[in-house]
């Protein structure tokens, strides 16, 4: 995963302007390194963060789950963004690829085949999350990646004790590492996206603009109902967030509409528009944010990275600065 950034991208990253990035590039512990002053790397993005002091503070770690029942969602490249850009603003991201399909790894540009250890081997034989992760160009964004050898996770948590808290436990090992623990799960229901699902405080839903979406978003409901009765998990916020909206057709509008009708209580106001980089990116294996930071998907994943930031009773404070 080769990644760069431009000038104006890197000071607008960095919450400064050009002229302080020229102050910056001067600096003997920054000039030392390569590259700059018109293009910069993850390096250069964690070494000037130290050298100026814009990190933001730090926090509880966050949990955060993409999940719908239903596929095609978009889910993978929403996650993968949303995580990454996260990173890229300075806070500690851990992202948690949790379909054997290892969508989000390949994402990354990452095979997943090539990673002996998964999140299996942490939830069914207790493997330190320590010898599991991936690191990525950006020292403060880790990987924890997927393959097929996960497909019988489930059966192999169904006998185990305390198997639906397992995640869980295994995060409370690196809660003081990480700021965001941000999981992309399957489109589907069992003892994994259980685990994921009580390990969560925030669930951010994903859903196309078209009815065959109101099914996944009412099974999904009755499972996180029964979850708050029969487990005693109650998730802190729920986030329905409209994606691959297109508002030039009528069934795009409708879906929309229908959507503010029965679920306005749980909708994001962000919405992400449909943007064709979205699947050009994830075929080079690159965020969105470095694959086109212009583009309406990046522009509106950062928009949903400064809504999702805010306090979960809905309070304008920013957890971060």
């Amino acid at each position: 995963m080769e990644i760069r950034y431009r000038r104006r991208q890197f000071a607008r990253l960095l919450g400064i302007s050009d002229r302080e990035l020229a102050k910056a590039d001067d600096r003997p512990e920054l000039k030392r390194l390569d590259g700059g002053p018109e293009e910069y790397d993850p390096l250069h993005l964690s070494a000037y963060r130290k050298a100026l002091n814009r990190r933001p503070p730090r926090s509880p770690m966050r949990h955060q789950l993409f999940l719908n029942f239903k596929g095609g969602t978009g889910k993978t490249s929403l996650s993968v963004g949303y995580a990454f850009h996260l990173a890229e603003l300075g806070h500690r991201v851990l992202l948690i690829d949790l379909d054997s399909q290892g969508h989000a790894t390949q994402h990354l540009g990452f095979k997943g085949e090539e990673h002996e250890r998964t999140i299996y081997d942490v939830l069914i034989d207790r493997v330190a999350i320590d010898d599991v992760l991936v690191d990525t160009p950006l020292t403060n964004f880790d990987l924890i990646p997927a393959n097929l050898g996960m497909s019988t996770v489930d059966l192999a948590l169904m006998p185990l004790a305390g198997r639906e808290y397992r995640l869980k436990k295994a995060l409370e090992s690196v809660s003081d590492r990480y700021d965001f623990a941000v999981m992309d799960a399957p489109p589907s229901f069992g003892l994994l996206n259980l685990n994921a699902l009580i390990a969560t405080d925030d669930l951010i839903v994903p859903v196309l603009p078209d009815f065959l979406s109101f099914h996944g978003l009412k099974l999904l409901f009755e499972t996180v109902g029964e979850l708050e009765e029969d487990l005693d998990h109650t998730l802190e916020r729920i986030v329905i967030l409209l994606n691959q909206f297109n508002p030039t057709t009528r069934i795009a509008r409708e879906a929309k509409h229908a959507l503010e009708t029965h679920y306005s209580e749980f909708l994001s106001r962000t919405v992400v528009r449909q943007c064709t980089q979205f699947a050009q990116a994830t075929s080079e294996g690159l965020p969105i944010s470095v694959f086109a930071p212009r583009c309406r998907g990046a522009h509106d994943i950062r928009s949903l990275v400064t809504e999702i930031m805010r306090a979960p009773d809905g309070d304008a404070k920013e957890r971060s600065a």
